[in-house]
């Protein structure tokens, strides 16, 4: 299952039913969130033929049902009682209230394809999305909670709950694509007999346990499975029909014809409604004419029996086998006896420690049973959910005994990450070791030894005090440097001449980045030798590998071994034969994770040479596990600090980005938001929609100019809504022909002339990832592509490639951004610390955050918040604050008193863990 959760709020103008932040899951159940306009999804769901509204009413062990009205629908959603109109509770009137929780349950495509094959098979798999959400409405009443008094402090079981269902069998496009919405009212009844409001911190963290129970029933259900055995079908590792995968990505790819005829049938109609956009139940009508329209063989008038008789028809001409029924499969089960509950229980931590990057290594309850839900879920067990309860428990128990944790509290509420990994707590402790190791004490070079060996002197003369300590201590004898500045504080001429010094004493520099995209930019900047810093460690044997619980981790060739992946004798380094005394120099270290840096640390050790990280901790994180720069400040021989940026026009915005950079407390992080404000640099909008619009015009307001603007947004989903308003805006005014096109990742349509971005590295093509292009032509095999940044730099990839690896790129993340300098930037509302920083400072000449609120007060507020959020917990002792932290941010019962202090925990049978 692939499914979400979003998170409706209050919303001036639209009659109660405002903004909503979503997070759905797809593919591998990862979360994203996404910002939409209540009153608007309202009109598309009742005006769908397709969507039944269903109320769930949930109270101790009994779910009951019922049908609601669209008016009634309306009613419920204000938090009242949709047949008497009763007020259930206190109301908060709060353009930040919550109005609903909206899960997004989105099942494999090959799922809906075998439904749509045999009729049986869609009666099961409507069956089986049913006992899915029964399980999702019993783990919502038994797990969350209210909050009650002054702040919200007060935690009160729930009992009863009510969901609303919307079910859907097609995609926009019309194709088989089966998924359904449960509309969960934040207004629930306490154990008091109070309404009240649900605890959606606790729901919003629970979400990872929602999806896992989606992983379990489509993998496990014994109905589900048999019905596909049947039927000739098998679940793959991925969870895919194995049978009917081939067909998903040609099905999708009739999706760029229907959005060439959407596109052309949305013109027709508002050049002859004087230019006016079509309402949303015009937009349903078009749909079904793009899609008609698409097909051979297409029915005059769309309904579901012809509808169904098409795309059977389209899946007999991809795959004819699909036409004929195929013989049955044995369904095979692993005995439930036959488990080992201890690698369950190592994959459920992997699991968990995985998605716990963002917070330092800390997980919680909530993601360890998720964790063991899933892992149980790949087993190849096949069973009644009912049977699995005692497995899931007895996973997550030795789950929990194996973990450190960080808290002694009797009451740890599910959602309070105060675990962390065994593995994670000791890669921190022997990095930190390394790290002493390698720190061997030497002398910087003085500023008259770098002038007598650069290659030209007047690089040093353009070197500040700072500058010329850092290219010093680069070229010196330090066994570990690091050198951390700003954005834009200008490290490549410093860099320049430290290869030069370095040079000139018969040392070797070597220049490796995270990416591969930033050690090309090194290498053509500085003139050193450049790689991937994965590069530099696979030449010296390194392999990253992945244990039988899901574990990844380095591990280390022996000359004269074989290679487990290609069969070949490792001989030894090739490429990058170090010596004593030669310097790495990491460029982008903020982004280099923890067991990376442990490799490259036990590397230089061994081979004798010197490191010096070279970036910014403020700045973007690793994907891994975060701090391995902030960790080497601590270590260094010698550290610099670059004081001076050069990147900016105005100079006193340069002095105001780097306070931005590292506040020092909150009261400085709202001055310094004060005066971002009073100079021009915060924009306000009323919602999400508005700051999304305020982005979109942002784009045309500098692309007018034929100037580059850094669109931020804090997650990928958000990007991509404002990446396709962008183009279809573009398409719009003419600046792009929406007729011939190609698919990027997601479906999405590239067209001749967007900016997109390529996300995997292709040494056969020379593209990289993150790097940005632009689309320049469209052929049936080919896809060429000019460098956004460079016009005389141009690629050709394949459609294939572009299918997987290529993606629009108008806005983008952080980590997509970083390292480009454009004219201006514009920064969305839902960024952290890191993001907000770095996108306040790709812009030359103006750089702008966009803050939802209603005031400049509240806008100061917000962007002060935003600063002091994300800080990195670097040492066990920052991750156990942390833990407290967000214990004490948690509702609690009345009689628990605050939480002891932190001692090493002993063993426990259930939420135990191992002492440090």
């Amino acid at each position: 299952m692939r499914g979400g959760l979003q998170r409706w709020k209050r919303g001036a103008g639209s009659g109660g039913v405002g903004r909503a932040i979503d997070y759905a899951v797809k593919g591998t159940c990862d979360a994203h969130l996404h910002l939409s306009t209540g009153s608007d999804a309202l009109e598309r769901y009742s005006s769908a033929t397709d969507a039944s509204v269903t109320r769930f009413v949930v109270t101790d062990g009994a779910i009951a049902a019922d049908e609601l009205s669209a008016g009634a629908l309306r009613v419920w959603l204000t938090g009242h009682d949709p047949v008497t109109g009763e007020k259930r509770g206190s109301q908060r009137l709060s353009a930040d209230a919550d109005l609903l929780l909206d899960a997004t349950l989105n099942h494999p495509k090959s799922y809906s394809i075998a439904a749509l094959l045999h009729p049986e098979l869609a009666s099961e798999f409507e069956s089986l999305q049913n006992r899915l959400r029964d399980q999702i409405l019993t783990t919502w009443l038994n797990e969350l909670n209210a909050r009650r008094g002054h702040g919200g402090l007060i935690r009160e079981d729930i009992t009863r709950i009510e969901v609303v269902e919307l079910d859907h069998r097609r995609s926009r496009a019309l194709d088989p694509h089966a998924h359904r919405h449960l509309w969960l009212n934040v207004k629930v009844l306490g154990a008091d007999g109070k309404w009240s409001n649900v605890d959606s911190r606790v729901a919003m963290k629970l979400h990872t346990l929602i999806n896992a129970e989606g992983d379990l029933a489509a993998r496990t259900d014994p109905q589900w499975l048999a019905s596909l055995a049947r039927h000739g079908f098998t679940l793959d590792d991925d969870g895919e029909v194995a049978e009917l995968a081939s067909v998903v990505r040609p099905l999708s790819r009739r999706s760029a014809q229907i959005e060439v005829n959407r596109a052309r049938l949305i013109a027709e109609w508002s050049a002859e409604h004087d230019g006016t956009s079509p309402s949303i139940r015009v937009l349903t009508q078009i749909d079904r004419r793009a899609w008609a329209m698409s097909r051979p063989n297409k029915p005059a008038h769309l309904d579901e029996l012809s509808w169904e008789a098409t795309v059977r028809g389209e899946l007999a001409s991809l795959d004819a086998r699909l036409a004929v029924d195929r013989a049955p499969v044995p369904l095979v089960s692993t005995p439930l006896h036959a488990l080992d509950l201890d690698l369950l229980a190592h994959a459920a931590v992997v699991d968990a420690d995985e998605r716990s990057t963002r917070t330092g290594g800390r997980f919680s309850s909530f993601d360890l049973r998720a964790g063991a839900t899933r892992a149980l879920a790949r087993s190849g067990v096949v069973a009644p959910r009912d049977a699995l309860i005692a497995t899931i428990d007895a996973i997550a128990e030795k789950a929990h005994g194996t973990c450190v944790r960080l808290m002694t509290d009797a009451d740890l509420p599910g959602q309070v990450k105060a675990f962390m990994a065994t593995e994670t707590v000791r890669l921190k402790i022997h990095l930190a070791g390394s790290l002493d190791a390698l720190a061997s004490p030497g002398r910087s070079l003085l500023p008259q030894e770098l002038r007598r060996s650069a290659a030209f002197p007047e690089d040093v003369d353009q070197l500040d005090p700072s500058q010329l300590a850092a290219a010093g201590a680069i070229a010196g004898a330090g066994g570990l440097v690091t050198v951390t500045g700003p954005a834009g504080a200008g490290k490549t001429t410093m860099l320049r001449v430290a290869f030069a010094a370095l040079r000139s004493q018969h040392r070797q520099m070597l220049v490796v980045a995270p990416t591969r995209k930033a050690a090309s930019v090194a290498s053509r900047e500085v003139g050193a030798e450049a790689s991937s810093l994965h590069a530099l460690l696979a030449d010296h044997g390194y392999r990253w590998t992945v244990d039988a619980a899901g574990a990844e981790a380095w591990t280390r060739l022996s000359v004269g071994e074989s290679d487990r992946d290609t069969g070949a004798i490792y001989a030894g380094p090739s490429r990058f034969v170090l010596r004593r005394g030669d310097r790495i120099v990491v460029d982008e270290a903020g982004m280099v994770d923890l067991q990376t840096e442990a490799a490259l640390v036990g590397l230089a050790i061994e081979q004798q040479v010197g490191v010096a990280m070279v970036g910014d901790p403020c700045q973007a994180l690793p994907v891994g596990h975060a701090g391995a720069m902030a960790s080497a400040v601590r270590c260094a021989t010698a550290s610099v600090e670059l004081g001076t940026v050069h990147r900016f026009s105005d100079p006193e915005y340069a002095a105001l980005t780097l306070r931005l950079r590292e506040p020092r407390d909150r009261d400085d992080a709202l001055t310094i938001a004060g005066e971002l404000l009073e100079r021009g640099h915060v924009q306000r909008a009323s919602g999400a929609e508005e700051a999304r619009a305020a982005m979109v015009a942002a784009y045309f307001e500098w692309h007018a100019r034929g100037k580059r603007v850094a669109l931020v947004s804090g997650t990928n989903s958000e990007a991509d809504a404002i990446n396709d308003a962008i183009q279809q805006r573009r398409v719009d005014e003419g600046e792009l022909d929406s007729t011939v096109l190609a698919l990027g990742m997601g479906e999405q349509r590239l067209l001749v002339g967007d900016t997109v971005q390529t996300r995997r590295n292709d040494p056969r093509t020379g593209v990289e990832n993150r790097a940005q292009w632009v689309v320049l032509g469209i052929r049936d095999d080919r896809i060429t592509l000019v460098s956004a940044s460079d016009s005389g730099e141009m690629r050709g990839v394949s459609r294939e490639y572009a299918f997987e690896h290529v993606q629009l790129a108008y806005a983008s993340t952080v980590h997509g951004i970083q390292g480009e300098t454009t004219d201006a930037a514009v920064v969305g509302p839902d960024v952290d610390a890191a993001g907000l920083y770095v996108g306040l400072t790709r812009g030359r000449h103006h750089n702008t955050a966009i803050t939802v609120a209603r005031t400049d007060e509240e806008a100061t507020a917000q962007l002060g918040a935003t600063m002091m959020r994300g800080t990195t917990e670097l040492t066990l002792q920052d991750a156990i604050r942390a833990a407290h932290a967000e214990l004490r941010r948690a509702a609690r019962e009345r009689e628990v008193q605050a939480s002891a202090p932190w001692i090493t925990p002993s063993a426990s049978p259930s939420h135990g863990g191992r002492p440090l």
